[in-house]
């Protein structure tokens, strides 16, 4: 998703299944804020370097699964005991682009199978499953999950579980600026998949589409997920910040409980902030959160009256008085605009994560801009900011170990290991290029697997999804 439609420093975990499953894809150059010791790391393999393009990282009760294009581009996974020893290696017959969209999406399901999405943007399902022993070696492609037509064209691969851990399988078909949301569901006991829904999630109307973070688990146990919509494929036409919850992926409500009829349509659609287009909003930079209370957030954002971007923070309120959802400004940078255009994967200058709850009536807010890490301390009464304070990421503190190249940016990805540990895939890679081709072709970089120990006191922001 590209670093233009990245993000994500924390994020909620699903319902516990048998493996962490992917729900996001944010950019593997935005990392989350965190204090570690490095315990034990690894090399699994020489790996493409020519763009970033995010990388899978799963576990299972009792091993370690990585997707990865290694020196050729050609997708590659890789599995080992969580314990250690060796790896098994399996190479796929797919061979990435300099698309930084065609990242990698990776799943277990409840008879052990592995699932493994990769390589496509607006282009033919490219999907492939094991049998149930897991063993990397024994992937084979699916030619068609449900519906030919609709997997001609396929972008954004996401693996989730819903309240009964059966493995979901989300995808946009169609085109940016023109696409739908489908949901699909694996019956594990046959391994045939079906549709979840028989319309899409979200109809464009042949005019639109949307770009969707999420969905997340919220403290209620209901599925929540935001989204903006966008008329083309210029990065500048997204506008209207949107919001639904679910209690089963399958029927869709507004905030207040009133239902929404799927399709959602973008005149039905509860809309959080009437962003219009060009006004600073971008695509998945809308990071789901939740108060001391539960209630839902969303940190995005936009363009201020003068004209400069600003963090801003949306929280929904219900009571006495009349539910809305409250937008309070969070950031008061001056002299600073960030004004992406066009299409393509962009490099870039902002990421947000969703809003957490630290105590004392108080939440923190991670950002990163211009590749510095940031919390913003707000009062959870009433948004106000408490506190700008600076943050050292875990890029920052494997750059030195890694020695990340001038023109390249170090990439991680991470989930919650055993024991309180997290593991981490660490590389190096030049960053998006709008999905051009660069003029050379860089030297291959080291895949790194990293086991870290959080140190005593320091809070865990990394990504508990997937």
């Amino acid at each position: 998703m590209k670093r233009f439609v990245s993000s994500l420093l924390a994020v909620s975990a699903l319902w516990a299944g048998a493996v962490q499953a992917q729900t996001f894809t944010p950019s593997p150059g935005a990392s989350p804020a965190m204090s570690v010791k490095i315990a034990g790391r690894e090399a699994i393999d020489r790996v493409w370097s020519g763009h970033s393009v995010r990388f899978a990282l799963v576990t299972t009760k009792t091993d370690v699964v990585v997707g990865y294009y290694d020196s050729n581009r050609q997708l590659t996974v890789a599995r080992r005991g969580k314990t250690g020893g060796g790896w098994s290696y399996q190479k796929l017959d797919t061979w990435t682009n300099w698309d930084s969209h065609n990242y990698v999406a990776i799943a277990e399901d409840a008879a052990g199978r592995l699932h493994v999405a990769a390589n496509m943007h607006s282009s033919p399902m490219t999907l492939f499953v094991s049998d149930p022993s897991g063993d990397v070696r024994s992937l084979r492609r699916v030619a068609q999950l449900v519906d030919a037509d609709l997997e001609r064209s396929a972008t954004y691969p996401v693996f989730l579980q819903d309240r009964s851990g059966r493995l979901i399988f989300k995808y946009r078909n169609g085109v940016s600026g023109g696409g739908d949301e489908i949901y699909d569901v694996l019956d594990a006991q046959t391994g045939k998949w079906a549709r979840l829904t028989s319309a899409p999630l979200v109809d464009g109307e042949g005019q639109r589409n949307a770009y969707f973070m999420g969905p997340v688990i919220g403290p209620d146990k209901w599925f929540h997920i935001t989204w903006v919509w966008r008329e083309t494929p210029m990065a500048e036409s997204n506008h209207d910040l949107s919001y639904a919850k679910s209690p089963d992926l399958i029927h869709w409500f507004k905030a207040d409980g009133t239902p929404l009829p799927l399709p959602i349509r973008r005149r039905d659609a509860e809309i959080v902030d009437p962003v219009p287009e060009r006004g600073g909003m971008i695509n998945n930079n809308t990071l789901l959160g939740f108060d001391d209370q539960g209630r839902p957030t969303i940190t995005y954002h936009k363009f201020d009256s003068a004209g400069n971007t600003q963090i801003y923070l949306a929280r929904y309120r219900s009571g006495p008085a009349k539910p809305a959802w409250q937008l309070a400004q969070i950031s008061r940078w001056r002299d600073y605009r960030w004004d992406f255009s066009g299409s393509g994967s962009l490099r870039s200058e902002i990421y947000v994560g969703g809003a957490q709850a630290i105590g004392g009536g108080l939440l923190k807010v991670p950002v990163i801009r211009l590749g510095q890490s940031m919390d913003f301390i707000v009062r959870s009464s009433d948004l106000s900011v408490l506190e700008e304070r600076a943050v050292s990421s875990l890029a920052d503190q494997l750059k030195p170990v890694l020695k990340t190249p001038d023109d390249m940016q170090l990439n991680v990805v991470n989930v919650d290991g055993d024991n309180g540990d997290v593991y981490a895939l660490a590389w190096n890679a030049r960053p998006p290029n709008r999905d051009l081709a660069a003029p050379d072709i860089p030297e291959p970089t080291t895949l790194m697997f990293m086991t870290l120990h959080p140190k005593s006191g320091a809070t865990n922001d990394h990504d508990s999804s997937q």
